[in-house]
């Protein structure tokens, strides 16, 4: 009756009528015909571009392999029942629901998600995100209104239909976001999800050497050590420009160190060697270092928490293997957990892994090498979480051969790495791994080098990114302070500062 009434306000005759419903029907579903085909056909043409579209997105991401068909197999199926008088109502409902879906995702993309992607490219490949909305909404609009004045039934019947399938499409859009995102964090199948643009590049100075290492960071200063000549620092100012360069002096040089480790954290600073084992303090104003302990407690990592009590990596004299460690040079007293690194076969080898301290958090953090974990724990050596890395390997897969003349075990050059360096900062978990995942290719690791992050508090992944190799070299180690990366590349000490929209 609605659809009669306005006619007849408008003073159109039956035959008229009937004249423009079949134009109108026509010429839209023919632009739909257009769309769908041409976006169809620009998605199968780069299929690999378009799913590794899809699974950078943070609503289709796990279901990318299905969902990289489906959408051009549709766009097709509707676009050839549109050409067909019999099927056209029904295609062109379809193509409105396949519409509100497209405008639902760009709607969830912009407001909820962590970030936003590339766009997935086809006939909208040049337009924003909001202008990739409002084109979605104007053809909404157009499917809806050709529908509503030619569908074959009651007028209420046809608008109610319209909302179900409206509200059908936002429904699954939704659901696909929800659970997409739940299968991303619990178990994505070591698929990554990359960001654009989350790091530019500031500066970098030739060091003139490939053996420094990161030794300490503030707000505005950098301290390297030259693992050739261990007790020289050189000190650089964030922009990379040479400040001072500084020699220290221990208290005890006779001793025969072999694999010391500097550790600075302004105004102190400090000096180990698990091997002796030794800890020394010093303050950087005058860079003298004074024996703090010098016990039977060998190590081969440690941090500081403060001056009073250091985390360590050390071995069970009863298990032989790794464990982790506190100790307070004021009590000389050591407290073991043995509870936190858990073994492997009975290998020490599986527990190998790097030992990491937030000052900001009061949170350690153990990165395994070889399997995907690491360990949150706090000062007192009480367990927070055991979180997983996105790699799928949950088992060490090692390589050891055993010298039967020295009964020793000694890891071979082909054990599988899974994480091969990390660094915290705030609540962000950084790992490098050159592990390729789900729509990656191997070439990638040839330019770049892939960069996880984690967020420490929720205890997921959050997303990756590659860092460009300089000058034809890779990173070698890096540290993160503040919105600074700073990595090490050959002769290179390069810095780039972290995008805030997706470092908070």
């Amino acid at each position: 009756m609605l659809k009669q009434s306005i006619y007849l306000i408008m003073g159109f005759t039956v035959p008229y009528i009937e004249s423009i419903r079949r134009n109108a029907a026509g010429a839209v579903s023919y632009l739909f015909v257009l769309l769908f085909l041409y976006a169809a056909v620009s998605k199968l043409l780069d299929f690999e571009t378009f799913e590794v579209q899809l699974a950078q997105s943070p609503l289709l991401s796990a279901y990318a392999g299905f969902i990289a068909w489906a959408v051009p197999g549709l766009e097709i199926l509707i676009a050839v029942l549109l050409t067909l008088p019999k099927y056209r109502i029904p295609a062109l409902y379809a193509a409105f629901t396949l519409m509100v879906m497209f405008t639902a995702y760009i709607y969830i993309i912009l407001n909820f998600s962590d970030f936003i992607p590339c766009s997935c490219g086809g006939v909208l490949e040049k337009l924003s995100w909001t202008q990739h909305l409002i084109f979605n909404i104007v053809f909404i609009i157009l499917a809806g209104v050709v529908v509503f004045f030619t569908a074959r039934r009651n007028n209420k019947k046809t608008l109610l239909l319209l909302a179900v399938l409206a509200i059908f499409g936002v429904a699954v859009v939704t659901l696909l976001f929800v659970f997409s995102e739940k299968k991303m964090h619990r178990n994505n199948a070591f698929q990554r999800r990359y960001i654009p643009h989350p790091i530019k590049l500031k500066n970098a100075v030739d060091l003139e050497y490939n053996s420094f290492y990161i030794a300490g960071l503030t707000d505005s200063l950098i301290y390297l050590w030259n693992v050739t000549a261990p007790l020289n620092v050189m000190e650089l100012s964030t922009a990379l420009k040479a400040e001072n360069n500084y020699r220290i002096q221990l208290d005890k040089m006779d001793l025969p160190y072999t694999n010391i480790q500097i550790e600075i954290k302004p105004p102190n600073f400090y000096v180990s060697d698990g091997t002796i084992p030794i800890i020394l303090q010093g303050n950087i104003t005058s860079w003298k270092a004074r024996t703090l302990m010098q016990s039977q407690f060998y190590f081969s990592q440690i941090v500081s928490l403060d001056t009073t009590q250091f985390v360590m990596r050390t071995i069970d004299g009863r298990s032989k293997q790794n464990v982790i460690a506190s100790f307070s040079p004021t009590e000389d007293s050591l407290k073991i957990n043995n509870a936190l690194l858990q073994t492997e076969a009975n290998s020490i080898f599986a527990t190998d892994g790097q030992l990491l301290y937030d000052s900001n958090f009061g949170r350690i953090i153990y990165v395994y090498y070889y399997r995907n974990q690491f360990v949150v724990f706090d000062k007192y050596l009480n367990l927070d979480y055991v979180g997983n890395t996105i790699d799928t390997i949950s088992k060490a897969q090692l390589d050891i051969i055993h010298n039967a003349s020295t009964n020793e075990n000694k890891l071979k050059g082909n054990a599988t790495i899974v994480n091969q360096q990390a660094a915290i900062a705030g609540d962000y978990l950084f790992i490098v791994s050159d592990r390729l995942g789900k729509y990656e290719e191997a070439k990638v690791l040839q330019q770049a080098t892939i960069m996880d992050v984690y967020t420490i508090s929720k205890n997921r992944y959050a997303f990756s990114f590659y860092i460009y190799n300089y000058k034809g070299e890779k990173v070698s180690r890096f540290a993160v302070n503040n919105n600074q990366l700073l990595t090490l590349m050959g002769d290179y000490l390069v810095s780039y500062q972290l995008n805030e929209t997706y470092f908070k």
